[in-house]
């Protein structure tokens, strides 16, 4: 895909991959995308996935959905999965439906990366 077209951007770490969503909406138009690219990357052996949603200002079900295909690949996978940059309608929409209590959520990436290593060092 073309750098004016892409949806999102995947950047592979050395022990976790950082998904950045880099359009307004994680609708329909994105999350079955979303969904198959995180597929792909859990099955590649990578169990450990940032969402970043900094770009992101509205999301809906589908986006939810996506979301949380990653948590689970991520937990199958005994990996880590943390969502980050939060945009207030996210967040919102995001403790609606209780997924706060669910997800691993972080401000940033830094932080985000840095609940991974910790995690890891728990096994």
């Amino acid at each position: 895909m073309d750098a004016e077209n892409r949806k999102y951007d995947i950047q592979k770490k050395e022990n976790h991959t950082i998904i950045r969503v880099l359009v307004e909406k994680l609708d329909t138009n994105i999350a079955p995308a979303l969904k198959s690219e995180l597929v792909l990357i859990a099955g590649n052996g990578e169990k450990n996935m940032i969402i970043d949603l900094s770009e992101c200002r509205y999301c809906d079900s589908s986006g939810l959905s996506a979301i949380l295909v990653a948590n689970r690949l991520c937990k199958n996978s005994r990996g880590t999965f943390v969502l980050t940059g939060l945009q207030t309608a996210v967040e919102r929409l995001i403790t609606i439906s209780q997924l706060d209590t669910v997800l691993n959520i972080k401000d940033t990436i830094d932080e985000s990366e840095e609940y991974i290593k910790q995690e890891a060092g728990k096994e």
